[in-house]
């Protein structure tokens, strides 16, 4: 039976590449997308295998087609940013060509939480290419309104008999406002809040460092968090694990005088900050030479190294 579906599957997907509506029709693509097949995870196990063994480009196509709908899904969230949604989910479905490349089937997730990062990655760097870009005015009753009140400040500057031109330079009076609002029958708020994004500077989204030195954050601060990437949560783990069972399973494999010596020598940190004894410390406990001592610690580590590899 899963032959059968896997069978009908990759049938489905191989003709879903001409029968996917172009970008432009946005509607229709997401509608196209969302009846795309999902993969079970023997599908997906078996297809990242064969790309990843054998280069199989049918495999990295499947992969893709049935996790367009998570593009899709993710780019929904940065709609926010005044870009056009087309633009959003063509670099999301890039990022997820970089994850489709990458991912390991044997790291134990699943394609959907690992291409999560990669996806969001490359949206963000689009977003990041084009903040400067987004338009003030993004509406038809907005565009109006901006041009209407930049007229107004034209005016003003160039209103030499005026005894408050200083004034209006800068920011409307109350009356301007109403006035603006009642000729181009709109808000009051509609008004202040388009003379407040007209006001507003540029924000840079890297700073570099301040004068006196201290660390300063951007907006690219908040884009990315790099802390949930599953690779990251993966190495993470193994290194936890490493770092108390493993150690305590290579411990286990040696004697006990080899044991105490690299127990003293590497693991031991008192309350003041300092390490356990010295060679020379050792080699009077145990009446030998400080070189056999040396010696001892350098066959341990050996024998440790090759049951943290075994471990691992």
């Amino acid at each position: 039976m899963t032959t059968l579906t896997l069978a009908k599957n990759n049938s489905l997907a191989a003709s879903s590449w001409s029968l996917l509506p172009p970008l432009g029709n946005i509607d229709a693509y997401i509608s196209a997308v969302n009846r795309m097949p999902m993969l079970t995870l023997e599908q997906e196990q078996k297809l990242a295998r064969s790309l990843k063994n054998s280069n199989d480009l049918e495999a990295a196509g499947q992969l893709i087609m049935s996790h367009l709908r998570l593009v899709v899904s993710i780019s929904r969230q940065y709609l926010g940013y005044g870009l056009p949604h087309a633009d959003l989910i063509q670099e999301g479905n890039i990022g997820l060509m970089k994850a489709v490349k990458r991912f390991d089937p044997e790291q134990g997730v699943r394609l959907v939480s690992y291409a999560m990062h990669w996806i969001k990655a490359e949206i963000h760097e689009y977003i990041l290419k084009n903040w400067r870009m987004v338009k003030v005015a993004t509406t038809k009753a907005q565009r109006k309104l901006f041009f209407n009140l930049r007229s107004l400040k034209q005016e003003l500057k160039s209103d030499t008999d005026s005894l408050d031109v200083q004034t209006y330079r800068d920011r409307l009076t109350e009356d301007q406002i109403s006035s603006v609002a009642q000729s181009l029958n709109v808000k009051r708020e509609e008004v202040m809040e388009m003379e407040t994004r007209m006001s507003g500077g540029d924000v840079m989204l890297d700073p570099s460092p301040s004068d006196d030195g201290e660390e300063s954050y951007g907006p690219i601060a908040y884009l990315t968090d790099t802390h949930h990437e599953p690779t990251a949560m993966i190495e993470s783990h193994r290194h936890d694990v490493m770092s108390t069972d493993g150690i305590a399973a290579a411990l286990n494999v040696l004697d006990e005088r080899s044991r105490r010596i690299v127990e003293e020598r590497w693991l031991k940190v008192n309350d003041d900050g300092s390490g356990g004894l010295t060679l020379h410390e050792l080699a009077d406990e145990y009446g030998i030479s400080a070189e056999r001592v040396r010696q001892i610690e350098v066959a341990a580590m050996k024998k440790m190294k090759a049951t943290l590899a075994h471990y691992a």
